[in-house]
């Protein structure tokens, strides 16, 4: 479920038919100034987003330019990405020092269009009362449901220090529609500063203790099924990239644990956020 940091030498994180998350793709490339990077991940459509710098990309002859605006981390400029159909053959190009790039994936066989995304959704919930305030980007959310076939990717703040996100706990584990989607999740985490660190919960069951994992700078999680709360340390802010991949659809529709669920109703904003997930 946790996967720790690692140089993984620009080879995917979450490689298709991954066994707890079969629906998920996931890749962080690292690139300098003039270097490139090709990729085709055949049956998954996938989107670029640099985390940090800049880099040209081309979609089976079509090209994007410029993409990425971020200095330093996550935290230094908004989000911008690249939808690339599922199989398409992708060619990306540093035109800064140096870049970041995450590469988010969905399994989906149709082929539809590739297009940029140079301005986020964003969505504000929580409060500092509730510990649960915190920003919402969505880089392929609401607008481009019907340019996207699975996927969905966003990026989440904390904002302040500390605090919980993914709270009231939820789960999408099993398709049972009107109640419940099924939608694979993978997150990798920065934090602010960079040795902070967090908490990773996961309850199978409502009533039955969970696990935990301790989750700090570049920790991936891979998530199948269960409720799945996370926190960051006082004092800290913490991100995470979010891929959400359907298995019928690509609207999620999560299931509040039965204990908690009484607390949408206390959390400013959150059924707003809730609404956005389409």
């Amino acid at each position: 479920m946790h996967i720790a940091p690692y140089d993984n030498r620009n080879r995917p994180i979450v490689d298709i038919d991954n066994p707890t998350v079969p629906l998920n793709y996931f890749n962080i490339v690292k690139l300098s100034r003039g270097q490139a990077f090709d990729y085709q991940v055949p049956g998954f459509e996938t989107c670029i987003v640099p985390a940090t710098g800049t880099v040209d990309v081309d979609v089976e002859g079509v090209p994007f330019a410029n993409l990425g605006n971020r200095g330093t981390d996550v935290w230094d400029g908004e989000p911008e990405g690249v939808y690339v159909p599922s199989g398409a053959k992708v060619t990306m190009v540093c035109v800064s020092d140096t870049a970041e790039v995450f590469v988010a994936g969905a399994k989906y066989d149709k082929v539809l269009d590739p297009f940029d995304v140079r301005e986020h959704d964003l969505v504000q919930y929580g409060s500092d009362d509730t510990k649960t305030h915190r920003k919402i980007k969505h880089i392929l959310g609401q607008k481009q449901h019907d340019k996207v076939g699975r996927l969905l990717v966003s990026e989440l703040f904390t904002v302040g220090a500390g605090g919980w996100s993914g709270f009231p706990s939820h789960k999408h584990d099993t398709d049972r529609l009107p109640l419940e989607t099924r939608h694979d999740e993978t997150y990798n985490f920065r934090f602010k500063p960079n040795h902070g660190s967090g908490l990773q919960m996961l309850q199978r069951e409502d009533g039955k203790p969970g696990d935990a994992y301790h989750i700090v700078d570049g920790s991936t999680i891979c998530l199948d099924n269960g409720y799945h709360p996370c926190c960051v340390l006082p004092g800290y802010e913490m991100y995470y990239f979010t891929i959400l991949g359907g298995l019928s659809q690509r609207p999620l529709v999560q299931f509040f644990q039965p204990s908690h669920a009484d607390q949408i109703e206390t959390i400013p904003g959150i059924k707003d956020m809730i609404a956005k997930f389409k």
